[in-house]
């Protein structure tokens, strides 16, 4: 306290005006002092002397709100540098003291210019209007156009965050009065923002009497045989007269019996809560959109709480009439949100929904569960058009397959037309409708061809009556193939019997002829013999 109203002492310039308060521990407020017998409400004024406060065993600490003044009225912003146990303490006291924060401060205060300089930052990047007193009948109301267009309203109409050096915003600010001063004097309000000495003086100059009434007519035969003064086009009542036209008395009328007429029955609220009752009758109220209106006898209805669809009222397709939707055309629903034209829901081939599903508020509803999309066509558990009508084509073409004995019960659903060639077949280009060409194979392994089409909702298969069937074997070359086979292999293992003999020949042979060469060098004369001995 004594830091904010001591500005000669402390030395306060027209800046930015910056209180760093610095503890680790909680704070006084009014009420603490009594502890020790001080009772005096602290005065808000500077009380130093040498630096030092000399009224503190005379006056109680100053309460919040008187704090939150006098920082305003000198443009003080408060940072509350405290350590983390009082962390949650001192953000609950910056919730109540506008333009301030808070910051943790280290067991050793090392962070402390750290901790201004964001604190600063923080304080800088947000913008707060706040006003003056207001003379007795007069309202204020703010509306904030921030940055990127952000606009703001009630409370949050006083402020802009995130705000950064060069960006512009701007307040709107809507002053009403709902009665004049008894002085009928100019009076004046103070608008400024918070932590800034610059202000704007609005200056209030009440009109509490329009110049019509000045030539109102007295007694007027418009009000009721003379019961009220007909001014700027309305009736001014004589006392104990009301109405719209001072019909009525209130000595002559209860004003239970009143009520009763503004009633629609004994549980529901007097004009149903929207409008006044006048004389037994119901005055709706007004709103502050003109294009908003409740009407009705007792004012029960009203245009604008009809059903919404994508963020319209009745889908933007109808009125709003005593909280009804009347729908335009081709439009149903609570909120006029069901279209009922169906070019959404036709397929390809011109059915709605593939003939598979209804068509609800144009979208289809497949009532078999197997299809789904945007018209029923897709099928992701389906076999396949083919696969899916093989059986009945087979039984119903050629009297074969596993639903012969079934063939009349369960396959009459297409109409059947056979064709002696695939030529003949119908082909997609010469259609205007969605064609499918089959080619499935029966358990003969013959191939059988047809094609399935939906046309005007009538279902028609194409089928090639004559089965291709793979040819049966040639025996004769079969035959003569295996002999002269079983020829050659023979003459085969002969010439290679006969190659392994030759080969084995020469091998005997060579060895014979290298054994008689040996046997020579062996056969000598007796003469001989006596010379080795």
């Amino acid at each position: 306290m004594q830091v904010a109203v001591c500005e000669e002492q402390i030395g306060w310039r027209n800046v930015t005006r910056l209180l760093v308060f610095s503890t680790d521990a909680g704070f006084h407020f009014a009420g603490d002092g009594k502890l020790g017998g001080i009772v005096l409400p602290n005065d808000g004024k500077c009380h130093l002397e040498n630096n030092m406060y000399t009224m503190s065993h005379y006056y109680d600490y100053p309460s919040i709100a008187h704090l939150v003044q006098k920082l305003s009225d000198h443009n003080i912003q408060t940072i509350f540098a405290v350590t983390e146990e009082f962390q949650p303490v001192y953000k609950e006291l910056k919730n109540l003291i506008p333009k301030s924060a808070v910051g943790t401060l280290s067991s050793n205060s090392s962070n402390v210019i750290k901790l201004i300089i964001d604190a600063y930052n923080s304080l800088s990047s947000e913008v707060i209007l706040e006003n003056g007193r207001l003379p007795e009948g007069v309202s204020i109301s703010y509306k904030s156009v921030c940055k990127n267009g952000v606009v703001g309203t009630g409370e949050n109409g006083r402020k802009c965050s995130n705000i950064s050096i060069g960006d512009e915003v701007s307040f709107q600010i809507s002053i009403e009065s709902t009665s004049c001063p008894a002085n009928n004097k100019p009076e004046v309000i103070t608008i400024k923002p918070l932590g800034f000495n610059e202000e704007v003086e609005v200056v209030l100059n009440f009109i509490c009497d329009c110049e019509c009434a000045a030539n109102g007519e007295p007694n007027s035969e418009e009000c009721d045989e003379g019961n009220g003064t007909f001014e700027c086009g309305a009736c001014k009542c004589n006392d104990g007269r009301i109405g719209r036209t001072c019909e009525c008395s209130k000595d002559e009328v209860r004003t239970e019996d009143l009520d009763a007429n503004c009633r629609k029955d004994n549980g529901t609220d007097i004009c149903s809560n929207n409008g006044d009752c006048v004389c037994g009758t119901c005055e709706c109220k007004k709103r502050e959109n003109p294009a908003e209106i409740y009407s009705g006898k007792y004012c029960e209805c009203d245009n604008f709480n009809c059903d919404r669809s994508n963020n319209q009222l009745c889908g933007g397709h109808g009125r709003c009439e005593c909280r009804k939707c009347v729908c335009d055309a081709n439009y149903t629903g609570s909120a006029c949100d069901c279209s009922l034209e169906n070019s959404t829901c036709l397929a390809k081939n011109g059915q709605i929904c593939n003939g598979r599903g209804t068509c609800e508020c144009g979208i289809c509803k497949c009532t078999n569960l197997k299809f789904q999309g945007p018209t029923c066509e897709i099928c992701p558990t389906c076999p396949g058009v083919c696969t899916e009508h093989k059986d009945c084509v087979q039984c119903r073409a050629f009297n074969a397959g596993e639903k012969k004995d079934t063939c009349e019960e369960d396959c009459n659903y297409f109409q059947l037309i056979k064709v002696n060639d695939r030529d003949k077949l119908p082909q997609p280009t010469d259609q205007s409708f969605p064609l499918t060409h089959c080619k499935e194979r029966d358990a003969n392994d013959c191939w059988f061809y047809y094609t399935y089409a939906i046309r005007n909702e009538t279902k028609e298969v194409y089928v090639v009556e004559i089965l291709e069937c793979p040819a049966g074997p040639d025996i004769i070359p079969i035959v003569v193939g295996v002999v002269a086979g079983i020829v050659l292999i023979g003459l085969a293992l002969l010439l290679i019997w006969k190659l392994l003999m030759i080969i084995h020949d020469r091998r005997e042979f060579a060895k014979f002829e290298k054994e008689k060469m040996n046997a020579k060098w062996d056969t000598v004369s007796p003469a001989s013999q006596s010379l080795y001995c």
